[in-house]
């Protein structure tokens, strides 16, 4: 490559301006994967807990529903009375340029059911508590699990470009630089011993 590029100040000048530009962002890349690596790690972490703690939140939850239903009968027509959650939106906070989805809810508040208590019991409002908690936590981590996602496409991505940098582009305007520079001082050597013929030579005439 370095021997394609014809030596002149011109291109060194080029070739030298490139390799800065090459080799700032190869630290910014390198950077941005550090900090989206810390992001994701924190959020494995997270996630982790959540996985642990809505594995044994549902586990109570159905266990509350099966004794309310002991107790009661049949849950469905007061659970039915129970409107869908539709207050769950969606915005996004972005790091270092990745947009990683942020998910909130108003979720009822679990001290006012919304159900009629007269022909309820203590066992169905556990049950109803249990999976209020079940719904925020698995809000939570739906969130967190497509953060993980999102950062972990672009860390790969971010790491592609950086290692382009690091072992391509960064070498190949080394080799340009180092080819130029050579060739240069090459001609001035050339271009000094002429001169100094031809000063020999007026001088001896």
């Amino acid at each position: 490559m370095a021997e394609q590029i014809f030596p002149t100040k011109g291109n060194l000048i080029k070739s030298k301006r490139q390799l800065k530009q090459a080799q700032l962002g190869y630290e910014l890349m390198d950077r941005k994967r550090n900090i989206l690596v810390r992001e994701m790690v924190s959020l494995t972490d997270e996630a982790k807990e959540l996985r642990s703690t809505i594995e044994s939140t549902y586990s109570e939850a159905y266990k509350a529903l099966a004794y309310a239903n002991i107790t009661l009968g049949v849950v469905n027509m007061h659970a039915s009375s129970i409107p869908v959650e539709n207050s769950l939106k969606l915005s996004v906070r972005s790091v270092m340029g990745v947009e990683l989805p942020k998910l909130s809810a108003e979720f009822a508040p679990v001290d006012r059911p919304v159900y009629a208590l007269s022909s309820t019991n203590s066992s169905f409002d556990y049950a109803y508590i249990c999976f209020n908690k079940a719904k925020e936590i698995t809000v939570r981590l739906a969130e967190v699990e497509n953060s993980i996602y999102r950062l972990a496409v672009a860390i790969k991505k971010t790491q592609k470009r950086a290692n382009a940098l690091k072992n391509i582009m960064i070498p190949r305007f080394q080799e340009q630089v180092h080819f130029i520079t050579n060739a240069l001082e090459e001609k001035e050597r050339e271009e000094f011993s002429r001169q100094k013929v031809i000063k020999r030579r007026k001088t001896n005439m």
